[in-house]
């Protein structure tokens, strides 16, 4: 039979906090630190680990809660996502989903004034693929250069401040031939 000096600590471990020591990638695993006690390499639990998959490590020095059935922590499991100290939250008030990322990249949804924010790190990039096609409904204000590769069909107005340039020849400096100068007015296109 259990002592009880036994009992009593298998019932201190069944729920501990502590920090994650290190990290492994393959297979998934962490080492804790609570107390003064270093874990055997232990998984972590993610937000969707069947056909449906999240990939979102933890970070050295994170705070987490170890779960050891039985009492043992050599078979316990770690949930990471507590704030702590070194590690506060990104965020202040009810109604904003944010995600901060090491490289100060944010990406956050404020449901409360309904507005989808991403700001990547300077220099980040940023690549869509959606073969079956992509639909904006939606006025659209862009800055900074634009290439496209394809046709482009416009139903409505195109407005252009400076000029636009066809095969190398500008709408709005090209000249014609004969024509007179004057008053004469050349023939509506064909």
């Amino acid at each position: 039979m259990t002592n009880l000096p036994t009992l009593a600590r298998m019932i201190e471990n069944l729920i501990r906090f502590g920090t994650i020591a290190e990290i492994q990638m393959k297979p998934p695993r962490v080492r804790v630190k609570t107390g003064e006690l270093l874990t055997a390499w232990l998984p972590w639990i993610a937000l969707r680990a069947g056909a449906d998959k999240d990939w979102d490590p933890p970070t050295i020095d994170e705070q987490v809660i170890l779960f050891s059935p039985s009492g043992q922590l050599a078979n316990g499991i770690a949930l990471t996502g507590i704030y702590s100290t070194a590690n506060p939250a990104n965020g202040e008030r009810e109604g904003l989903h944010r995600r901060t990322y090491r490289d100060g990249t944010v990406i956050e949804y404020d449901s409360v004034a309904h507005h989808l924010n991403a700001v990547l790190a300077n220099g980040g990039t940023t690549n869509l693929v959606s073969t079956g096609g992509i639909s904006i409904v939606g006025p659209i204000t862009h800055q900074g250069d634009y290439t496209q590769t394809g046709n482009q069909t416009v139903t409505g107005t195109v407005t252009v401040s400076v000029d636009v340039l066809a095969a190398g020849i500008s709408l709005v400096k090209h000249t014609h031939g004969g024509v007179m100068k004057g008053n004469a007015q050349t023939e509506v296109p064909k």
